[in-house]
């Protein structure tokens, strides 16, 4: 093969640390964190049945999409000590993204009940035990509370910080709840308010997911600025079949033709490149692959360029 149809494949680091075991502090707290907020979310949802409290019913939901989104968190945490296979060469990360996606459409159903159910209570208010609806949401909150000092704990894993974030945003749901025993229709109306807080998240979600398994470019890059930087290197004449995906959830990777003026200089010019994707970018899975101009042909042979050492 000619050296300048070969193709040089180049991380920020050494390819294993994409697949680095997670911490076990982190996987504890989080399997903490999920069995309250998985427990507690039963818990809501049987009472606000029996209550007859659909605000109730509706934070049990925003609870389960917590407890969703921890367990989520959990199986990336597991699933990344698996190694890359020869039937999956780039691992097993996006096992995550297909089981946010799924979720994300389970909880637009969930939405669609709660708006339904509300607007119903609306037109035929129903009376809610309030008593019951203040103590579970009562509960609720404490378990919320005890979930976010749990997960804090283990503030070093970005899955666990995303997750606390969902919990703290369930927390104020559990006390617009507690607000809700008293006057009869304010109990479908926060129920419609906390429909809207799931499907706005619900919905960053799923376009999110949806762009890592369609393979869209990054949201937060900007695929022109990516190859303006590219080509604007030095020794770097072009720059064409330019790709930018989601390697995984949170690994993004690049390919791209470049083209150079010559390939004595690729190395150098590979290197560059490398630590500037990774540094402006956060790109650190790239592989480039260099062309350069071929030495003119004279009849039947090539004429090649001799470099001669220098006699010193």
């Amino acid at each position: 093969m000619h050296p300048h149809h070969g193709s040089l494949h180049a991380h920020d680091g050494d390819a294993r640390d994409h697949h680095l075991p997670a911490g076990t502090g982190a996987m504890r707290a989080l399997a903490a964190a999920l069995a309250l907020t998985a427990g507690y979310a039963i818990v809501e949802a049987a009472g606000g049945w029996l209550a007859g409290s659909l605000a109730l019913l509706s934070d049990a939901g925003h609870m389960a999409t917590d407890a969703a989104a921890l367990g989520l968190a959990l199986f990336a945490q597991w699933i990344a000590r698996r190694p890359p296979s020869p039937r999956a060469s780039y691992g097993y990360a996006r096992a995550e993204v297909l089981a946010a996606f799924v979720n994300a459409l389970a909880l637009l159903l969930l939405v669609g009940f709660i708006a339904f159910e509300a607007i119903r209570r609306i037109v035929t208010p129903a009376p809610v035990a309030g008593g019951t609806v203040l103590g579970i949401a009562t509960v609720g909150l404490l378990v919320n509370l005890v979930t976010a000092w749990v997960l804090s704990r283990a503030s070093s894993s970005a899955g666990a910080h995303s997750a606390l974030l969902h919990v703290v945003s369930d927390a104020l749901g559990s006390i617009a709840v507690i607000l809700a025993t008293g006057w009869t229709p304010i109990d479908p109306l926060l129920s419609l308010l906390t429909a809207v807080l799931i499907l706005r998240a619900t919905w960053r979600l799923l376009a999110q997911t949806t762009g890592v398994l369609m393979e869209g470019v990054p949201a937060h890059l900007d695929y022109r600025d990516i190859g303006t930087a590219l080509s604007e290197m030095p020794g770097v004449t072009g720059v064409h079949d330019l790709h930018v995906w989601h390697m995984s959830a949170r690994h993004t990777a690049l390919s791209a033709h470049v083209t150079i003026d010559s390939g004595h200089e690729w190395l150098h010019i590979l290197d560059a490149a490398r630590h500037m994707l990774a540094s402006r970018f956060h790109i650190d899975h790239v592989t480039l692959q260099p062309s350069w101009p071929v030495p003119p042909m004279y009849g039947d042979r090539r004429v090649i360029p001799i470099v001669l050492a220098d006699d010193r």
